[in-house]
């Protein structure tokens, strides 16, 4: 009797085993991916895709990309379309105030917090990063990558040619920019407005300093305060040494200003290694070089792509084993090499990155993180949109103190450190 008892138990575990397999071949329907990953960054999207594809081959998954860079084009159709009480299964948003102070503040968000529990992602995720994700009342979006935003580019062997090397300091940079410009080098190369906001934050950074940076966010630090000024005057100065031709330009052809020779320098998240190393096909370290951007050396300004479960998704379940690839092990390690970004898994196998993706996760694993403005750790979409206004307004006038005193009446009106 006994051994028909035991001989049952290990038929009903085999059985438990197998069921979740059963069910998710049992998936159907429609997936839609609402995301802004398209051209350049869609090999990494499609990484992911595949994989799920191959787990539920009977859903029919809808790739709806919308291009622009940082999501500028695809967060308007998104508001559209969530406000229109017509959502996407899931989008692409930055982990964050930018989800947060948005969609989950207008209770359009499910909580994700039996999903982290269930895949054990409570102890697969930094604690920190699980912290940024949620709140009191929940946890929002599940990460898929961890990017840097203030990271310098360059080609190493052009600042051979030119006599200069990386500057560690904004000081070193205006000590080398005259002698680029007498080459007829843009020392600086900047594209569309968002990446001049990605600029900012960066001299921003190098500016104020980590503390002081994360004193303005809490509310702590005003930012007309004579550091805050100081940070806009300093921007002012980095402008001067820029290409005239801007905001004509997309975020990759900024970097490709630096790859063919024609500018020395760009600062860019490290989307900008995914695109030289994958598109373009240069090898990190020596077709392409990297450094933490002037002043922020020892400081890993993060920002992390995510995906939630918006309330009232069509395909719920469908939904759920999408979220469950993109948190696992597996898919992290599948997009990111691809995309340039490291994995916000603790247990990433770094075996599957390059050269600059090793680089960075060593840096994340032990320099003072801080939150990006540009891409929605910091601030709620109120804020970024009206930032945006304050440096339109900077732009045409140089003023500095103005546009401090402006970037504190927007805060205040949005409610940054309440």
């Amino acid at each position: 009797m006994r051994k028909l008892i035991t001989l049952c138990y290990a038929c009903a575990a085999l059985l438990l085993l197998s069921a979740p397999l059963v069910s998710a071949k049992e998936l159907s329907g429609k997936l839609e991916i609402f995301s802004w990953w398209a051209g350049d960054e869609g090999p990494a999207l499609q990484a992911l895709i595949d994989q799920y594809k191959a787990a539920h081959p009977q859903v029919e998954v809808v790739n709806a990309t919308v291009t622009g860079g940082s999501g500028v084009n695809a967060k308007a159709v998104l508001k559209t379309r969530m406000l229109g009480g017509e959502p996407p299964d899931s989008f692409q948003v930055h982990a964050g105030q930018e989800l947060i102070g948005t969609w989950v503040k207008a209770d359009r968000m499910e909580d994700l917090t039996f999903l982290f529990k269930e895949q054990g992602w409570m102890d697969a995720f930094p604690a920190g990063l699980v912290k940024q994700i949620g709140t009191d009342k929940g946890i929002w979006s599940v990460p898929v990558n961890i990017h840097r935003s203030n990271v310098v580019w360059y080609v190493p062997e052009n600042l051979k040619k030119w006599g200069i090397t990386a500057p560690a300091s904004w000081d070193e940079f205006f000590a080398v920019a005259p002698k680029l410009k007498e080459q007829g080098v843009v020392p600086l190369a900047l594209a569309e407005n968002w990446t001049v906001n990605h600029l900012w934050e960066s001299v921003a950074l190098a500016s104020l300093g980590a503390d002081n940076w994360d004193a303005v966010w809490a509310g702590k630090l005003a930012f007309d305060s004579p550091e805050g000024v100081k940070a806009w005057e300093l921007f002012g100065k980095v402008l001067e040494y820029t290409n005239q031709d801007a905001s004509s330009l997309s975020w990759q052809q900024a970097t490709d200003m630096v790859v063919d020779g024609r500018a020395a320098f760009n600062v860019m998240g490290d989307w900008a290694a995914g695109y030289m190393a994958t598109t373009k096909k240069f090898a990190p370290g020596t077709g392409f070089g990297w450094a933490a951007s002037p002043g922020t050396g020892g400081q890993f300004m993060f920002l992390a792509d995510s995906f939630g479960l918006p309330k009232g998704a069509p395909n719920r379940d469908n939904v759920i084993a999408w979220l469950s690839l993109l948190g696992s092990r597996e898919g992290s390690d599948a997009f990111n090499p691809l995309k340039g970004s490291i994995s916000a898994r603790t247990d990433s196998d770094l075996s599957k990155y390059n050269d600059y993706g090793k680089s960075a996760a060593a840096d994340f694993g032990k320099d003072r993180i801080v939150g990006s403005l540009a891409h929605g750790v910091t601030a709620n979409e109120g804020f970024m949109n009206d930032f945006a206004s304050v440096m339109e307004m900077f732009l045409k006038s140089r003023n500095a103190a103005a546009a401090a005193k402006a970037a504190q009446q927007i805060a205040v009106k949005n409610g940054i450190g309440k």
